[in-house]
């Protein structure tokens, strides 16, 4: 029986690939800021360990807890949304502590074992606007572009170890929180002089009808996890999907 630590479970996509790996009947640790186990259904398979992916206290403690795993997959992430002149370097610096080094030091916390055992998966989830940018989320798009380049340079490196590294690329998903967590990070992003292009913007994501499920994402992580001929990119959801053709 396999076993998979997955960050940022407490909703959205990592919730739904903890799901997604407790029905195919691995050892899941599921990590979250604040442990909640009531959000995933009960199971002597499942463990929830604290974790701030931005404390190395926090990286280490869980690390150690864990124990041996199989698959480290790399989803805790925060978004922004706003106009780079109206965000501050404290926003900045917050979303790529989480999103970026976060993802770079658990990746570094599991490295020795994987080495070690000559086997080993490393899927870092990242986002679709690094395939097309769209405005307002310059910030953000930055922040997981890092990690795409960060996950394919590792890849190579990792290689003479039998270690796999994977990117799974989602697209939109309304059905996740990332809009409503946001929210703190968005006081004074869009100053007056935006205003118009915010309200465009907006406007045309009300009108989009092609999606990502989480499901879809969970799809993903799973192939990426499991077989080792995919490609190091994965798109997940049908316009994650389509973006990745058109390019």
């Amino acid at each position: 029986m396999k076993t998979v630590l997955i960050t940022g479970c407490s909703s959205g996509f990592g919730l739904e690939i903890a799901r997604y790996f407790l029905e195919r009947d691995w050892k899941v640790i599921a990590t979250m800021r604040t442990p909640r186990e009531d959000v995933l259904p009960p199971s002597e398979r499942l463990r929830v360990l604290a974790l701030d992916v931005t404390d190395p206290d926090s990286v280490r403690q869980a690390v150690e807890a864990a124990g041996p795993i199989d698959v480290l997959v790399n989803n805790a992430g925060i978004g922004v949304l706003g106009a780079l002149e109206g965000t501050s370097m404290e926003t900045a610096r917050e979303v790529f502590e989480t999103n970026t080094l976060g993802t770079i030091a658990m990746t570094q916390a599991v490295l020795s074992q994987f080495r070690q055992r000559q086997a080993g998966v490393i899927v870092n989830v990242t986002s679709s606007v690094t395939l097309r940018p769209l405005s307002l989320l310059s910030v953000y798009t930055a922040s997981k572009a890092a990690v795409n380049a960060f996950t394919e340079s590792l890849a190579l490196e990792l290689q003479p170890f039998n270690v796999r590294v994977s990117l799974v690329l989602p697209g939109r998903a309304p059905e996740t929180r990332f809009g409503e967590n946001a929210q703190p990070r968005m006081q004074g992003a869009i100053p007056d002089a935006y205003a118009g292009l915010a309200q465009s913007v907006f406007e045309d994501w009300a009108k989009s009808t092609a999606v990502t499920r989480a499901l879809d994402v969970a799809e993903a992580v799973w192939r990426a996890a499991n077989d080792p001929s995919c490609p190091v990119r994965l798109a997940a959801g049908a316009d994650a999907v389509a973006l990745a053709g058109s390019r």
